[in-house]
């Protein structure tokens, strides 16, 4: 097998990966929602709960780029203002095969990036202020196809549909503290021991439960993101050394002005300890980093694999 079937091999290896991933966590969570729903005893509380959730979840997702951008304060950038980062954008959006995303830029020494909107005709890119001060354009361009990469695979509408079908199950377990688990009768028959730890079981197990498998959909999504981007920019090195930058600037400088939007950012913006690594929306640092230096290695290093774009 040649060097460029390898790398093809191991791309579409890596894709199916996180795929399957993505869709054993999506499956996981309509299986739970399915566990809430036996436990409410009928379709009906569950489903004005899910039409509520849904509702709210898909404006959100409708909007999902004004949202984001006006709770940071991004503004847009005038292509007369940066025409190198345009173009950088512009050449990354042809490769990926998608129209060029808008560009704007939020006003904070934060070093991060994000990219949002409901499909890859209606995006955007955001960077921090601070990003253009500690990477060179390299690793700059690394980060553009990271975000460009998450437009390409359409993971705004994964992580909506995931939201959504955690929301329903937290909405629904919420309401047996509001009805004091009325809507969990059955029966006469059922022990009234089992009956209170069934609900107990409920009202805290699947809300937690949603929320770290939503998290690990998020966690996966950004591997598929990783490896999108180093494919596109060509140097799986340069985003390997973004990110290493990246994390330890969110780290001097966390950045908190939206903490329900920290998913969106490259690296977690958020300052937290190890035990709150299993609630972090980001896998950890050093597996992305090694994953991306193990796609560069076999080829010779970053240089390489960029000459095969040129």
């Amino acid at each position: 097998m040649s060097a460029g079937d390898k790398r093809i091999s191991e791309n579409w290896g890596h894709r199916l990966s996180n795929a399957l991933k993505t869709t054993v966590l999506l499956a996981g969570l309509t299986a739970l929602l399915l566990w809430v729903g036996a436990r409410l005893g009928g379709p009906q509380g569950l489903v004005i709960a899910g039409v509520f959730v849904v509702v709210m979840n898909f404006g959100s997702y409708w909007f999902s780029d004004r949202i984001a951008l006006a709770m940071h304060g991004a503004r847009p950038v005038a292509y007369a203002d940066a025409p190198w980062l345009h173009q950088m954008v512009e050449r990354l959006a042809a490769r990926a095969g998608i129209p060029k995303p808008q560009v704007y830029v939020l006003p904070t020494r934060t070093p991060n990036a994000f990219a949002t909107g409901r499909s890859p005709a209606h995006a955007a890119v955001a960077v921090t202020e601070g990003i253009v001060e500690i990477l060179d354009r390299r690793e700059l361009e690394g980060v553009l196809a990271h975000e460009i990469g998450h437009v390409k695979n359409r993971d705004t509408l994964i992580g909506t549909v995931a939201a959504t079908i955690a929301g329903v199950i937290s909405y629904a377990a919420q309401s047996l503290f509001w009805f004091g688990g009325s809507l969990l009768s059955r029966d006469d028959e059922e022990d009234g021991l089992g009956h209170a730890l069934g609900n107990l079981g409920v009202l805290l197990v699947a809300p937690l439960a949603a929320t770290l498998l939503q998290l690990a959909v998020s966690r996966s999504r950004e591997y598929g993101a990783d490896a999108t981007g180093a494919e596109l920019c060509g140097d799986p090195d340069a985003l390997a050394d973004a990110l290493m930058k990246l994390e330890r600037g969110a780290e001097l400088m966390p950045y908190d002005r939206a903490p329900a939007t920290s998913h969106l950012f490259i690296v977690n913006p958020l300052s937290g300890g190890a035990i709150m690594g299993l609630f972090s929306t980001h896998p950890p640092m050093d597996e992305r980093v090694r994953r991306l230096r193990a796609m560069s290695a076999p080829r010779g290093g970053g240089r390489a694999w960029r000459s095969a774009w040129a």
